[in-house]
């Protein structure tokens, strides 16, 4: 499974269309995979939604977007790779608009409706977005990804009536300088009033209590960065907010293995969901020997913190909670400087874990500070092993009972010389598996802690996955780990404290066993 494409609700079904290979475990002959779920948790697989088989997507069906307008209609805009590999954005639509599976696709006579424009190389040219009403004109608007000739990532904008015939706008939505093609560009409106609990509908207009998010995928780095910002109708641009933090300089959805990710409105939940793309850290012969290769996130909502204006909350969305079985409670307990405290809570392959933190500093007060948080990140800072006055301090998980193997997800604290504290993000995959085959990473950021907040960690623990949400979601980490011993009954978990000058007590810890979700071939 490649990235996903064209996400909708439709009929009371989700639909996750999906880049696939039906021939091999590796990348190429890409097809339209199709899923359906009633709840975003439980899946159905249908047949290919749609194949190359034509001149102008005969090198691959690529990324799409799904647009439902007014009348019920759906239209999906898709990449195509023609026969000489150039990219063309195409329409489709469903062949049975009454068929709640949308099992059959029909692809328009007139394909392809865009070509890359002028100055725009043939293979910089892709992934149209969900189309947008423009409030000045009424006119449907999408941007397609691309980058200049000075290698600076930017937004085209195209204005269209009927998905047929499209103009190209004068202006860029956005460009930024030196970070190269944008895959997966996404625009989307969030609330910023923090009595608005609900995503907001892919039209929603600009104006007070709402910004507009652009995200882009950087294909230099193979990685999501997103930034908050002002979208603005009569000029069709958006601007952000803090241009040190612009699209791909600044913020990430997620700083692990997560990429082409999309969003959609799910008009049931009034909320916005967001899938990501986790891509496998294993070879290319441990793919074709497993037969499979990359996989879904768990969806996750998506809204604006509005405690600090600056960052998304991303959260798994709250179906997964149905999947939890036996549950099992941990509070109060203390872990001393250089400890590790075993949890028992029977096989932790598949787990959902809930823990709050209370730091008590006092004991690194009047210790020569370190030199703030310039000094550490969470690639170099040695990851779970290395011992700092506060950090690093969290949970091992996926581990077996002589630690040989083990995955971290844990916060380190930084002092600066002011005085004030810093707090890091961290998952390290360094001692994750005893393979030797794997890329393995200490992934992480800074994530934002407000007075008088505790620290706090979800974590979703599935085999080979690890999804980490710090403080309600501010920052995320997901890594993709191979364990050889702590598999199965073999997995265990614990509470570690590495750092040489706090004691961490884990005020609140909740850990549950969580059940597989059901995903099968659809049968009539």
């Amino acid at each position: 499974m490649d990235r996903s494409a064209g996400p909708l609700f439709y009929k009371g079904w989700y639909h996750l269309f999906y880049q696939w290979n039906p021939d091999s475990a590796v990348w190429g002959n890409i097809t339209w995979g199709h899923a359906v779920s009633r709840d975003l948790i439980h899946w159905l697989h249908l047949p290919l939604a749609m194949v190359p088989d034509h001149w102008y997507d005969i090198n691959g069906v690529w990324t799409g977007s799904a647009t439902q307008l007014p009348d019920g209609r759906i239209v999906m805009l898709y990449t195509g790779a023609t026969e000489e590999s150039v990219q063309v954005q195409n329409l489709a639509e469903p062949a049975d608009p009454n068929d709640p599976l949308l099992r059959e696709w029909s692809k328009a006579e007139a394909n392809p409706v865009l070509v890359p424009p002028p100055g725009i190389g043939l293979t910089d040219f892709r992934d149209p977005t969900t189309a947008w009403r423009n409030p000045a004109d009424s006119a449907w608007r999408i941007t397609i990804g691309s980058k200049d000739r000075d290698h600076a990532g930017l937004a085209l904008v195209y204005k269209t009536e009927d998905f047929l015939h499209y103009d190209l706008l004068p202006t860029l939505l956005h460009v930024v300088k030196g970070t190269g093609m944008w895959e997966c560009v996404d625009l989307y409106p969030v609330s910023t009033s923090p009595a608005v609990e609900d995503g907001l509908e892919t039209s929603t207009p600009p104006g007070p209590g709402v910004k507009h998010v652009l995200k882009a995928s950087l294909d230099d780095d193979r990685n999501d960065y997103y930034a908050i910002g002002t979208y603005d109708g009569e000029t069709d641009t958006w601007t952000p907010d803090n241009a040190d933090i612009d699209v791909g300089i600044g913020l990430r959805y997620d700083y692990g293995k997560f990429y082409a990710s999309k969003t959609f409105y799910d008009p049931v939940g009034r909320r916005r969901v967001l899938w990501g793309w986790i891509g496998e850290t294993d070879s290319e012969r441990a793919d074709i020997l497993k037969g499979w290769a990359s996989l879904q996130s768990i969806p996750r909502t998506v809204m604006l913190d509005t405690k600090t204006g600056s960052n998304l909350l991303q959260w798994p969305v709250v179906e997964v909670e149905n999947l939890r079985m036996r549950g099992k409670s941990f509070d109060g307990l203390d872990v001393s400087p250089g400890s590790v405290v075993p949890l028992d809570v029977g096989k932790a392959t598949q787990l959902d874990i809930e823990a709050v933190f209370e730091v008590d500093t006092s004991a690194a007060d009047g210790v020569v500070t370190e030199a703030g948080a310039a000094a550490y990140s969470c690639g170099t800072g040695g990851g779970a092993v290395g011992r700092g006055l506060m950090g690093p301090f969290g949970l091992l998980v996926l581990a077996d009972d002589q630690l040989s193997e083990r995955t971290a997800v844990f916060f380190y604290l930084v002092k600066g010389v002011d005085g004030n504290l810093t707090t890091f993000f961290c998952q390290d995959e360094l001692r994750s598996s005893k393979a030797n085959d794997l890329v393995k990473r200490v992934y992480g950021s800074l994530v934002p802690v407000l007075d008088g907040e505790n620290l706090s960690i979800r974590i979703l623990v599935d085999h080979s996955i690890v999804e980490g949400f710090a403080q309600g979601g501010r920052t995320c980490i997901t890594s993709r780990v191979y364990p050889t011993k702590a598999i199965y009954e073999s997995a265990k978990i614990f509470l570690f404290n590495n750092a040489t000058n706090v004691r961490v007590t884990a005020k609140s810890l909740k850990i549950w066993e969580l059940n597989s979700a059901y995903i099968r071939p659809y049968v009539d």
